[in-house]
């Protein structure tokens, strides 16, 4: 499901997956302008600071994802375990604490505060010659087939 690059907007439809599909683990992948062929695993989402306008020109009322949430959110996926077991040949993968407070970490706290820490957030760089679509789906099924290797040792 591709998500607007609108908080409130956004904030929604990650409800609406908790409520209604109610999945193990939610992953999702928000584009890294920056990185030129970097993925980036982030542990964690953060709940103030959003003071960047989204693409309708608003931003969080107090700048803040959840009033009565926590400050941070820690995945339940360890993702300096994830980063430390697997390789995407190609391209480098990192480990991040920050998602960078806009649209991307906004989504990702909102889905670790609804999903009770079950969500994950991989940033990935921009396609280009050296960075194709399916590359990228080979990085990412790779990266997830490790994620729920850890969601079914915790179930155990």
């Amino acid at each position: 499901m591709q998500l607007p690059v609108v908080y409130q907007k956004a904030k929604e439809q990650v409800f609406t997956i908790w409520k209604t599909l109610q999945p193990l683990l939610t992953v999702h992948v928000g584009l890294a302008s920056s990185a030129k062929a970097i993925i980036i695993l982030e542990q964690c989402g953060k709940n103030k600071g959003y003071q960047e306008m989204d693409a309708c020109g608003f931003h969080p009322e107090g700048g803040c994802c959840m009033l009565d949430g926590p400050e941070k959110i820690e995945s339940t996926i360890n993702m300096k375990t994830l980063w430390k077991n697997i390789s995407v040949e190609g391209t480098d993968v990192i480990f991040s604490r920050d998602a960078g407070r806009y649209i991307c970490d906004y989504t990702y706290y909102t889905s670790l505060y609804y999903g009770n820490g079950r969500a994950a957030f991989i940033h990935v760089p921009p396609l280009s010659k050296s960075v194709t679509a399916d590359f990228l789906g080979k990085a990412l099924q790779t990266i997830i087939l490790e994620m729920l290797k850890q969601c079914g040792e915790e179930r155990e």
